[in-house]
């Protein structure tokens, strides 16, 4: 693949606190501007490096989605104590992603729930599938669980355990009458994840409007779709941090355009470059996503 360079990528691996931090913050932060999240509600999470105990970051509940920063995740392990940071954490957000974290640690890095409009207009329809009908589709191509019961709001351990269950290790959840789970091995990974789950639900919905006068979606080929899925999949790690690179810029560019023209670092300063920078930023009090 043809590389803009590596100043153009975020970290190659998410192997600490900080670096995960400004990940996850830039992704709550893109998807507040693609209108992906809803009110102060959804959620989405990732583990700290270490060892049992896991512990997670979160949204403080209660602060819109652009308003999080690095600084102002909440630290958690997963029987629901507050390590760092400031709550209140939302009750289902602790009970769903400590659930799947949990189930796979390796794998669940990183958690993300949200009622993105496209995704979520699936989880209600009858057919409740994502079909292989496009390009975006293939690569979650035998990926996605089901999970057909909905029960409520989760707000106790055992519907967090379930849901867990039922993703059965697919790298999605489609959970009726409710929404769309996804995860991944870094946050990098489960955003990019997350975005071309809703374009492929978008294209699917959009499609089925069009059906009323008895067309049918295309269906792709199994070859092809189990083809195009693994070229995907051997291409992800760099693809979505490139993606998340280039959404990570798109703020920066906001930070220095919102903030009088003043200077800003790109994510691939040096791990520990940035963290001492970081840490004179929060001292003198600066707030914005990157500090």
């Amino acid at each position: 693949m043809v590389s803009p360079g590596d100043d153009y990528l975020p970290a190659a691996a998410e192997t600490d606190e900080h670096t995960i931090r400004r990940h996850l913050a830039a992704v709550y932060r893109t998807c507040h501007r693609l209108g992906l999240n809803e009110g102060v509600c959804n959620h989405l999470s990732a583990l700290v490096p270490g060892d049992e105990p896991y512990r997670f970051l979160v949204i403080r509940y209660g602060l819109s989605w652009d308003e999080v920063t690095p600084n102002n995740l909440v630290l958690c392990d997963c029987d629901g104590n507050i390590i760092a940071g400031t709550g209140p954490v939302e009750t289902t957000a602790m009970q769903i992603h400590a659930a799947v974290h949990m189930s796979d640690p390796a794998k669940y890095r990183c958690v993300l729930h949200t009622h993105m409009p496209y995704t979520t207009a699936l989880c209600v329809t009858d057919r409740f599938e994502l079909s292989m009908c496009h390009q975006n589709s293939l690569r979650f191509y035998d990926d996605v669980a089901y999970d057909h019961e909905y029960r409520g709001l989760v707000m106790d351990q055992d519907e967090g355990t379930r849901l867990a269950a039922a993703l059965g290790g697919k790298r999605v959840l489609l959970h009726r009458c409710h929404g769309p789970i996804v995860t991944g091995d870094s946050v990098a990974a489960a955003f990019d994840s997350l975005y071309y789950l809703e374009r492929a639900a978008m294209v699917q919905v959009l499609a089925m409007g069009t059906l009323a006068g008895g067309g049918r979606l295309c269906t792709i080929d199994e070859e092809t779709t189990k083809q195009t899925k693994a070229l995907v999949d051997r291409e992800l790690d760099y693809a979505a941090r490139c993606h998340l690179g280039a959404r990570m810029r798109e703020l920066e560019d906001i930070d220095r355009r919102t903030s009088g023209g003043r200077p800003c670092w790109r994510s691939a300063v040096a791990l520990a470059t940035t963290a001492f920078l970081a840490g004179a930023l929060a001292h003198a009090g600066v707030t914005r996503w990157r500090a």
